[in-house]
Parts: structure tokens; C-alpha cells; sequence
């Protein structure tokens, strides 16, 4: 799909975009409806696991309900502590829920614009992309790279480290003391194998220089542009109908 395919770059860099004006607005209707939009956009653009994206999605959710409750049970004295609002059968300042409505909207907005990211977005690509067209320096692009492939490595690892002292009749003790002897093993593992990775790289004549050839080369076609363009385009018209029915605020020290 045309999220999964688009570059990296351009699309780390919009959602940045998104973030920082996300960050300057503060009322509750313009974050909703863009963290729904968001969620459209990326199930019908996008091609991932539907479940997996869901249950990324739940602890977002939990803690921006979580930012409700407590902003509405912790909120400072209102300026005006007669007009509120009926919340199941609590009385709530209307000005106290209209705040923990913008944060916690907010949270979901910022959760699934990174999410959209996460989901439709190859890590290798990614750092590919930063190398080539941001010109990240290619010593700290694959020092990532190469800590992101130990990972899976690791885990595998810890399992058979795990197996062999099961076999020997250790386990008995704490899970505290168990991980720790379970560190030294895997520390050593991870040494040798940043060492290995070095030789390897250094015997094939990497130098960490950014003047490099490429075998993938990631360039920004103009499809690209497209999702810049059309979620600027889709932030505007929800701002405008924000504006239009009277509920858009910026962010003027509320807290």
C-alpha cells in the first residue's frame, strides 16, 4: 500500500510537522477528529496486522483516560465553578473537563500519527533513507542498525542460556538472582558479537564516510508528496471547521 512504500524521510518529517502544530492547539473537537482521521488513513493506506495495531493502540488509550480522570480530579479552583457539567453523575466544571479533553485527545492524536509510522514503516529503509537523503552519519546509522538486528539475536540467546541451566538443576533461587547470572553470559555473548561485527564491517572496507555508494538507493519520487500535502490539507480543513463552529483554541498556558 502506498504508506509502506513512500519514503521514510519525507514521512518522518511530515509527522514531525503534525506534532509540533498538534502540540500548539488545546481545545478537544480539533485532536478527535484528526485521531480519527489519522486511524482511516492509516488502515486504509496501510498494510499491517489490524489486531497488532489495536493492541498497540490500547495503553494509549488507557493512559489518556487515565490523563481525564486525573486532570479532572487533581484541576486547580475554575474561574467559573457554576457552570458545569453532568458526568455520570459528577458534577465537573465544565472548564476542568474541556482541558482533560484536549490532553488526553491530544496523547491519542500524537499515539496514532506515531503508530501510523511504526506500522507502515521499514527500520532499515528508515535508516537507509536518514543516510541518503538527511545525511545522517553512516558510523551512527549502522551502529543502530546493528543493535536493532542483535535484538532478535539476543532473545534467541537468553533461551538457550535459560534451557542450559535448567538442565544443570539451577533455577531454583529468585527471578532476581536468576537474571543475574543470566547477565554476565549474555553480556559477553553481546561483546563478542559487536566484535565480530566490527571485523566484518572494517574487512569490507567501511569507513564510515558519508561520500558512499549505496546497493539500496532510496530516492523521493513525487507520490511522496502526496501525504504532506494531503495531511497538511486534511489538519487545515479540520482547523477551519474547528474555527468555523467556535471550538478551536490555541494553547495559552491552561495548565
Amino acid at each position: 500500500m502506498y504508506l509502506n512504500e513512500m519514503n521514510p524521510s519525507v514521512k518522518a518529517l511530515t509527522i514531525l510537522g503534525l506534532v509540533l502544530v498538534l502540540a500548539l492547539l488545546f481545545d478537544p473537537i480539533t485532536p478527535l477528529l484528526f485521531t480519527v482521521s489519522v486511524i482511516i488513513i492509516t488502515f486504509l493506506f496501510g498494510t499491517f496486522r489490524k489486531k497488532h495495531y489495536l493492541l498497540y493502540l490500547l495503553p494509549f488509550t488507557i493512559f489518556a483516560f487515565g490523563m481525564l480522570w486525573t486532570t479532572i480530579a487533581f484541576a486547580d479552583v475554575p474561574k467559573n465553578p457554576g457552570d458545569t457539567v453532568n458526568l455520570i453523575g459528577w458534577e465537573v466544571p465544565r472548564e476542568d473537563l474541556l482541558v482533560a479533553l484536549s490532553l488526553s485527545f491530544r496523547v491519542l492524536a500524537f499515539a496514532t500519527l506515531s503508530l501510523l509510522f511504526m506500522f507502515t514503516t521499514n527500520m532499515v529503509e528508515f535508516l537507509l533513507s536518514l543516510m541518503q537523503q538527511l545525511r545522517l552519519p553512516p558510523k551512527l546509522a549502522y551502529g543502530i542498525l546493528a543493535g536493532y538486528r542483535f535484538l532478535p539475536m539476543l532473545k534467541t540467546e537468553f533461551g538457550q542460556i535459560q534451557a542450559a541451566h535448567r538442565v544443570r538443576g539451577l533455577g531454583q533461587e529468585s527471578r532476581w538472582k536468576r537474571y543475574r547470572r543470566f547477565a554476565v553470559p549474555l553480556l559477553a555473548g553481546a561483546i563478542r558479537k559487536a566484535e565480530r561485527t566490527a571485523v566484518a564491517m572494517e574487512s569490507k572496507g567501511f569507513t564510515g564516510s558519508r561520500e558512499r555508494t549505496f546497493y539500496r538507493n532510496l530516492s523521493i519520487r513525487k507520490k511522496d508528496w502526496l501525504f504532506p500535502a494531503g495531511m497538511s490539507l486534511l489538519l487545515g480543513v479540520i482547523l477551519f471547521l474547528s474555527i468555523h463552529f467556535g471550538y478551536f483554541s490555541w494553547y495559552q498556558g491552561q495548565l
